[in-house]
């Protein structure tokens, strides 16, 4: 799993480019295209789900393919720019020129240094004492009400965010890759993005995008619980609490509402002895969600670092798996 490990270092050296070329930035528009064709407002609600699932196949298949076909003319052009070389070392030449170009594409589909980067910046922020721009710069990566939150609920939001992200942004991808090669995680992309476009319980896409939510759900669910294990593992080599992080991770799992992301969640909970949950607010709507971990230490900027550092870990810990497993 070569490629795996180059996907990650061109992602941890160079990072996701922000422009609406970028792949992932493509699906969204290829969603937003097909959503514009499939959703109509005055539809029954039986019809919004059919025509929903159907915009899920449509995504899935069309990524599919259009990831078998960039493998086949990687495969292609490697053996061709593999020839200039000598005789001697072509194999070699064409099986590196492949894993690097798999590698590059691959690295659009995880995203641990943006992730990373975002959290330290907030941190920084709150440093500073500079709260407000702290609040804007979180709002571009959670889906809550940011513009009331005090420094402790910036840093929980921050800390949630990067558990949970840590499935969606890096172990999930590189876990379909490690099963079905670069149409698998992109096609993984693909179900996590209409996920987040089309997955919430509000009154335009309670039907329509639950085909999309349920995907989403379904394909998240081994990686999810991978993702807890490692954190575990990673809590013990950095010297944080493995213990305390399975405990929790048992205790408080299933309390998070999606059937995943408490596993990632109550782990990193557990680990680094602080409290996730609570009241959060989306579009002016106050909501609670269920605890998870106990308020043994009062959230701050080090443990948004700290969860940081577990991503990392965890990241590293699973690259070698399926390097080993490979081989």
């Amino acid at each position: 799993m070569l490629t795996a490990i180059v996907a990650f270092i061109i992602d941890t050296l160079i990072g996701d480019p922000r422009s609406k070329f970028h792949p992932v930035a493509i699906m969204g528009s290829f969603i937003g295209f097909l959503e514009r064709i499939f959703y109509r407002k005055t539809d029954a609600d039986w019809h919004k789900m059919f025509t929903g699932g159907i915009l899920v196949t449509i995504a899935l298949l069309m990524t599919f393919h259009v990831g078998s076909a960039l493998v086949y003319f990687i495969k292609k052009f490697s053996i061709e720019a593999g020839s200039h070389f000598a005789p001697d070392v072509i194999p070699v030449a064409t099986k590196w020129i492949e894993i690097l170009l798999q590698g590059f594409f691959l690295s659009f589909m995880i995203a641990p240094k943006s992730l990373a980067g975002s959290a330290r910046e907030i941190c920084v922020l709150l440093a500073m004492d500079k709260i407000d721009l702290a609040r804007q710069k979180l709002s571009w990566i959670v889906g809550r009400d940011t513009k009331e939150l005090n420094e402790s609920e910036i840093c929980r939001a921050a800390v949630e965010t990067v558990a949970e992200n840590t499935v969606d942004g890096i172990i999930s991808p590189l876990f379909y890759f490690a099963i079905g090669g670069l149409p698998l995680a992109m096609c993984y992309r693909m179900a996590n993005t209409m996920d987040s476009m089309l997955g919430y319980k509000n009154e335009k896409y309670l039907y329509f995008g639950r085909v999309a939510a349920r995907v989403d759900d379904v394909v998240n669910l081994i990686p999810a619980r991978i993702t807890a294990i490692l954190f575990i593992f990673s809590a013990f080599g950095l010297g944080f609490d493995a213990r305390h992080a399975f405990e929790i991770m048992r205790r408080d799992a299933h309390k998070h509402p999606s059937p995943n992301g408490g596993y990632a969640e109550a782990a990193v909970a557990g680990a680094l002895h602080i409290r996730l949950g609570g009241i959060n607010s989306y579009f002016g709507k106050k909501s609670f969600r269920e605890y998870m971990g106990d308020a043994e230490e009062s959230l701050a900027t080090r443990h948004v670092i700290n969860t940081i550092r577990l991503m990392y870990t965890a990241t590293i810990l699973f690259l070698i798996a399926i390097y080993l497993v490979d081989h």
